[in-house]
């Protein structure tokens, strides 16, 4: 499974979403047929409705829908409650994990052996708050330790695919760390975030068309084995040098010598070197072509 040939049967849960409807777009572009499974979302050809905490519901979907597919060959998921804050910290955590454990073990039961799933920074310890602490700059995915709920989601999701993929030999699953996903409309205001939130997200972030870059690579590299990559864009989102950063928020923690200029504090060496993942966008150009169109 080293290859991912054009016209792949891939459902995409969460395909409604900023990051997700990115996914669909790309790999629709790509060749492949995608069936949409979300609890929201434009109805018709190509969507189907599913309640990703009823099991049934899954496996039913993942086996086949009439009108809408017979069979699947791939599953992304990337469907979740995004933050904590929106709903009660126990409801992120009984919501997400459930969905994502229903879906892994349909999926095993459907035989779908390539799998891609959204993990997270927050997986490696953002929000870095209190007492929780890097252990060195830029992250990489060596590093671990949540610090809210949905991170702790993201960590067990990881550990589940670790040993699913122990009992099935042929089984791939690919975990994406993502930093922020940006969407194309959302430069302006990400310009204007304050300096003071890089300690909660490290200022990284990553374009959801670069997001789907990643998702599609790992699909075509799909390889038996799980695997972990930390996705986010090459530099940081505000013009304040990296070194005064990690100085100013980090005091003490070790920094890579070579990271310098307005580089990110998470490393995407590992992605860059197994997928090929290269950003293709930038907050500083993309928020200067949205100027220009205003103007």
């Amino acid at each position: 499974m080293t290859n991912s040939p054009a016209g792949l049967r891939i459902a995409v849960t969460g395909g409604s979403g900023k990051l997700g409807s990115s996914v669909v777009e790309r790999l629709r572009s790509e060749g492949h047929q995608v069936l949409v499974l979300d609890r929201e979302g434009a109805r018709g050809a190509g969507y189907t409705q599913v309640d990703l905490t009823d099991y049934g519901q899954i496996v039913d979907a993942l086996l086949g829908v009439t009108g809408r597919n017979y069979g699947l060959d791939a599953l992304v998921h990337l469907a979740a409650i995004p933050s904590n804050g929106d709903v009660p910290d126990v409801t992120v955590f009984h919501h997400n994990l459930t969905a994502t454990f229903n879906l892994f073990w349909a999926a095993r039961r459907a035989g779908i052996l390539r799998i891609v799933y959204a993990s997270s920074l927050q997986a490696m310890g953002a929000p870095f708050v209190g007492q929780f602490q890097p252990r060195r700059l830029p992250l990489d995915e060596t590093h671990g330790g949540p610090s809210n709920t949905y991170g702790l989601v993201k960590m067990v999701e990881e550990s589940i695919a670790e040993q699913l993929v122990a009992w099935d030999s042929g089984l791939s699953m690919t975990g994406l760390r993502f930093a922020r996903v940006v969407a194309p409309d959302e430069y302006p205001r990400l310009a204007r975030t304050p300096d003071p939130s890089l300690r909660d997200g490290l200022g990284a972030y990553v374009d959801s068309r670069d997001a789907a870059q990643a998702v599609s690579l790992a699909l075509a590299s799909a390889t038996a084995g799980h695997r972990v990559f930390a996705i986010a864009a090459p530099e940081s989102t505000v013009d304040t040098p990296t070194a005064e950063v990690a100085a100013r928020w980090f005091p003490g923690v070790p920094v890579d010598p070579a990271l310098g200029g307005f580089d990110a504090l998470v490393s995407t060496a590992k992605a860059r070197r197994e997928l090929g993942f290269v950003a293709a966008h930038d907050w500083r150009t993309e928020l200067g072509a949205a100027s220009a169109t205003e103007v």
